[in-house]
């Protein structure tokens, strides 16, 4: 059985990307405020996945180039790379970083820079070539939606982390 891919809408896909980044990045302005204590998410029958504020951005940003490539591939008619990311599984001792306001910085300009080339991209392509399945291969429209829903879904894995007080200031 081919697998459907997911659900699309009548949204370009070039907004749902660089809505999705918008989203993150949101979110992440929160993101000083982590106390270093990493979220635990539920997986099925595995160990559960833990998520900090650096490992999103990482994942969010090798997501983002993971599909790009993909995608740019496919339009040149190459064979596109093996997936070998470890993703969520693994979790770096840079992860566990704490993160600062110089770090949201270069989330941003990395992040930004990103989803600026799959804007470009994306609207330069006509709705058959967004939409064409070969193969049983996601189309680009999916691809889109897919990067969207998943940068989505790592942000609200830290989500938005409220000031807290120490005993010598509140941040």
């Amino acid at each position: 059985m081919t697998d459907p891919g997911p659900e699309v809408d009548d949204r370009n896909p070039a907004d749902v990307v660089v809505g999705a980044v918008d989203y993150v990045l949101n979110l992440a302005e929160t993101w000083p405020r982590w106390d270093g204590r990493p979220s635990e998410i539920p997986v099925d029958g595995e160990p559960p996945r833990i998520y900090t504020p650096h490992k999103v951005i990482r994942r969010v940003s090798d997501h983002l180039i993971d599909h790009l490539a993909e995608l740019e591939a496919r339009l040149a008619g190459c064979a596109t790379e093996p997936d070998n990311w470890h993703a969520s599984a693994i979790t770096t001792p840079a992860d566990l970083a704490i993160f600062t306001t110089d770090d949201l910085a270069e989330a941003r300009s990395r992040l930004r820079r990103l989803a600026l080339v799959w804007e470009v991209r994306l609207r330069s392509l006509s709705d058959q070539q967004l939409d064409f399945r070969p193969d049983g291969a996601w189309t680009f429209r999916q691809l889109a939606f897919h990067v969207a829903e998943t940068a989505a879904f790592y942000a609200d894995s830290v989500g938005t982390l409220a000031a807290y007080r120490s005993a010598s200031h509140e941040i």
